[in-house]
């Protein structure tokens, strides 16, 4: 059963971007423009469908947590309200003591990104990681953007591959997709001129591709940048995707005004351009994994919603993230995992703890539901052929061999071909 195939749209704009997603075509800018200006729940079932042929009813979450060591930054993006100076009220550089108080025995992943410090070296950053791997041997780390990576080359006068492999060697797991803010030249020249470009970002990213080392994508979008540059951004890190099938998940992040002094149409993004820009990004990322519903910059409330508009993952715990809640975002500095996992079911998801991979490390199912596993593979195709789940009493749960028999035994699965 396809969700997509099955569909029945009334909008001429959405109905044409089915037809061309079942032809397995890439969606062009021009029906990307025409999408945002689709009627909103039209282009959210279109979405919605497309996530559930791929995932199922499974929506990710991490028990993770933020590190930001340091806001001292020798840049001076116009955007950011994080970075300061190295004498400026509110700089900070954390200890080592204070580093290893964010290796919380229950998270599986930590997430490093932070300033560039004036007076740190190469060294300091690669110890950062070095100690955090020290203290959780198994701890997934995600750390530091295309942009901190460049840096890296100018303080070692050294080439991206090499960083990069210091970097692992030091117990790096995934790159994470800050950076990238929007692919435009006339938005850099704006906003963050002192900042790398498109060019930059994406060597950055395909040289970790080559090396072994996933890594996400964002979108920073709500202020200047046009829908066009949007769609721009998108199709250009999906023609990346096409060569290296490198990034792991797409996240687009609401720009959050704080007192950046950036003129936007609104102090914050409206919940409909939210929802919008999740959707689009699902389909015009036809090649893309994962797409992000990041709550800390939607708030919990939106990206509940937005799990039902082609997202699939919530993040996670996050704990202690500066960087957008010093620019003003309005959500929760954390949020636990039982509340994660309620705002999953009440979106009539089922949650899934995943590892920096994407591997399910366990399944959350709410009472009285039936989990069954919709093994991805060609020749299990006949068991689903007729299946027509009732959409409160059951969820599918797209599962490789390895993982199903593991929930089997442990109970959160209840059906599936083994």
């Amino acid at each position: 059963m396809s969700h997509v195939s099955e569909l029945r749209l009334r909008d001429a704009s959405v109905e044409a971007a089915r037809q061309k997603l079942l032809s397995g075509d890439h969606l062009t800018q021009e029906e990307g423009v025409r999408l945002f200006d689709a009627p909103v729940m039209e282009l959210g079932r279109l979405a919605d469908a497309f996530v559930r042929d791929r995932h199922g009813d499974r929506v990710f979450f991490t028990v993770n947590r933020q590190l930001n060591p340091t806001n001292v930054c020798v840049l001076a993006c116009k955007f950011c309200d994080y970075a300061k100076k190295p004498d400026a009220p509110g700089a900070y550089t954390m200890t080592k003591e204070q580093i290893l108080s964010h290796v919380d025995p229950e998270i599986t992943e930590i997430h490093i990104v932070g300033g560039l410090h004036n007076k740190w070296r190469f060294d300091d950053y690669l110890q950062i990681i070095r100690w955090v791997k020290e203290a959780k041997p198994d701890l997934s780390v995600k750390a530091y953007t295309a942009v901190e990576i460049d840096f890296f080359c100018r303080l070692t006068k050294k080439p991206a591959e090499w960083v990069l492999g210091e970097l692992k060697a030091a117990g790096l797991d995934a790159l994470p997709g800050g950076g990238a803010e929007v692919f435009s030249e006339r938005v850099r020249k704006e906003l963050f001129k002192q900042k790398i470009g498109a060019r930059t970002w994406f060597d950055v990213h395909k040289k970790a591709h080559r090396l072994g080392i996933q890594s996400n994508v964002t979108l920073l979008y709500g202020h200047i940048e046009t829908i066009q540059e949007r769609l721009e951004h998108m199709i250009q890190v999906r023609e990346v995707q096409d060569e290296t099938n490198g990034f792991l998940s797409f996240i687009p992040l609401a720009f959050q005004p704080g007192n950046t002094g950036i003129k936007t149409r609104n102090d914050f993004t409206s919940a409909v351009d939210d929802l919008k820009t999740i959707a689009v990004s699902r389909l015009m990322l036809d090649n893309i994994p994962h797409i992000k519903a990041y709550w800390v910059m939607l708030t919990a409330e939106v990206a509940t919603i937005a799990l039902n508009f082609g997202a699939d993952d919530m993040d996670g715990t996050v704990g202690e993230e500066r960087i957008a809640h010093d620019a003003g975002a309005i959500s929760p500095m954390e949020l636990a995992k039982g509340k994660l996992i309620d705002i999953i079911h009440d979106a009539g998801k089922l949650p899934v703890e995943r590892d920096v991979w994407y591997n399910p490390i366990e399944v959350y199912p709410a009472k009285d539901t039936v989990v069954v596993s919709k093994m991805p593979y060609l020749n299990s195709v006949p068991f689903y052929h007729d299946f027509r789940p009732a959409l409160n009493e059951v969820k599918l749960a797209p599962l490789m061999p390895s993982a199903l028999g593991r929930f089997a035994r442990e109970g959160s699965v209840s059906a599936g071909p083994l």
